[in-house]
């Protein structure tokens, strides 16, 4: 069965558009990541949040903020790799009754176009060292690579095209990706 991905606009910020998909009408994948972890994982998100406005507004989506997580596509994840790196993420330890500054182990899957055009997909709570082991992330970061792979095909083709100063994406009203 053929699916149908629609390319849609998240947010544009001063140094970075995000886009993201929605496969055949659904809900799309950003804003299922948005739904879920807005509840159960509010501060994790939040964090990615800070990530994704720090990256729009501040700094561009310059490659080494993103976890390199290709596989058959180019799919990468936020946040970026170190706990130190600003915004951190820090969460409460109960047995020090203090706030310690952990890695935050929320992905969230993407396609980094340029330094000014990022497709934001799905993710989850990543359990294991690769992505391809973790039963929660598997499917998000697979489907990311995928549409990774479509997405740089349709810049070739130029369904995509870049807008004249590259700093953004131009797309016809009736294009969609179609894949199994």
């Amino acid at each position: 069965m053929n699916r149908f991905a629609e390319i849609i606009l998240v947010e544009r910020f001063k140094k970075v558009s995000f886009y993201t998909v929605s496969i055949n009408d659904d809900t799309s994948l950003y804003r299922s990541f948005v739904n879920k972890h807005s509840i159960e994982n509010n501060v994790k998100l939040k964090h990615i949040m800070s990530w994704l406005e720090k990256i729009g507004d501040k700094i561009g989506a310059c490659e080494q903020y993103f976890r390199n997580e290709a596989e058959t596509g180019d799919a990468r994840a936020l946040p970026p790799q170190g706990r130190n790196r600003k915004p951190v993420y820090v969460e409460f330890n109960d047995t020090t009754e203090k706030e310690e500054n952990t890695p935050n182990n929320l992905r969230l899957y993407c396609f980094r176009a340029s330094n000014s055009v990022v497709f934001l997909f799905n993710g989850d709570i990543k359990t294991k060292q690769r992505p391809q082991d973790c039963d929660n992330v598997r499917e998000h970061f697979k489907l990311a690579n995928k549409l990774s792979v479509l997405i740089d095909k349709a810049f070739v083709s130029n369904e995509i095209r870049w807008t004249d100063d590259y700093k953004d994406i131009e797309i016809d009203d009736d294009f969609v990706l179609e894949f199994d």
